[in-house]
């Protein structure tokens, strides 16, 4: 799963779903004028292609590799055949897609938060699916994710460096001092971790 990879297009013929382990994916809602701001992301607790088991075959949003590393891609045909056995399995997969729900229920982040609170919610959102404090990703991306001018991102990034809750270069971000960064985050941050922590309690980072 390289960095930048696209998984599928807005509108795409879904034929296998995906389940991250050490990889990160963005799910992105398209603007007509090319533009695109990041509605989820997700990582090891989770699954790109709901909408196989959920009756659509296809999505409205691109998904595209947040962070690189690898994920195990399963046949759609297979996932939707243990689905419907209405099992353990189908449990867990409505829990997730609720908590994933809740997810994107808060991209009014976007309209009421400032970049840099919105730039730590990411941050946090990410390393949460990461088994470190690093990231590799450009401003370029985290522009095209947050929905904002690359300049933005520059700027807060520079005020967060400042303020001594990260460091970054060259694409390279490290969380020096993660309590601040959580203090510092919008509220949207605590409220899907709390919905991911109630539905999936036993999820942790490998």
């Amino acid at each position: 799963m390289p960095l930048g990879h696209v998984l599928y297009e807005p509108g795409s013929t879904m034929r296998h779903v995906y389940f991250p382990t050490t990889s990160i994916v963005s799910m992105l809602y398209v603007m007509e004028d090319g533009s695109s701001a990041e509605i989820a992301i997700v990582g090891y607790e989770g699954i790109v292609g709901i909408s196989l088991f959920m009756g659509g075959e296809s999505t409205s949003s691109r998904a595209v590799v947040q962070s690189a590393g690898h994920a195990y891609r399963v046949p759609g045909q297979y996932l939707k055949e243990e689905f419907f056995r209405a099992g353990p399995f189908q449990r867990l997969l409505l829990r997730y897609t609720q908590a994933l729900i809740t997810q994107m229920g808060r991209a009014v982040c976007n309209r009421h938060h400032t970049v840099e609170q919105q730039l730590c919610r990411w941050l946090l959102m990410s390393l949460d699916r990461l088994p470190s404090n690093e990231l590799q990703m450009t401003q370029e991306l985290i522009a095209n994710m947050l929905g904002v001018r690359r300049e933005g991102v520059t700027e807060s990034a520079g005020k967060l460096q400042k303020l001594g809750m990260i460091h970054y270069n060259r694409g390279h971000i490290t969380v020096v001092d993660r309590p601040a960064l959580e203090a510092y985050a919008c509220e949207c941050y605590a409220v899907v971790k709390n919905e991911f922590d109630r539905l999936l309690p036993h999820t942790e980072a490998t």
